[in-house]
């Protein structure tokens, strides 16, 4: 199975063909085989999405499932832990921003 996958203009999110438009759900993608090509010139030519490409993926009875563990991870959603970001500068201790 072949799923064509990209990034949504406006968000950045990402998307994914259904077959009639884009998904923010992995689950709503659809095989595109032979004809990924075509549509990803499709609408990469309309500006519909930013840089398409196509993947391989496995059906489940869940959906499509990439196959690369990349992909699964673009698939599972934005991954920013909020205890991972920076934190504003504490001048009590000592750190400033020049």
């Amino acid at each position: 199975m072949r799923l064509l996958t990209g990034n949504d203009l406006p968000t950045g999110d990402v998307v994914w063909w259904t077959g009639t438009g884009w998904s923010r759900h992995v689950e709503d993608a659809a095989d595109v085989g032979a004809e990924g090509e075509g549509i990803l010139r499709t609408e990469e030519g309309a500006r519909r999405v930013n840089v398409p490409y196509l993947i391989d993926a496995i059906a489940t009875h869940e959906g499509p499932r990439p196959a690369h563990i990349k992909d699964r991870i673009r698939a599972l959603g934005p991954t920013v832990r909020p205890d991972l970001t920076l934190k504003p500068a504490d001048p009590s201790a000592g750190s400033w921003v020049i």
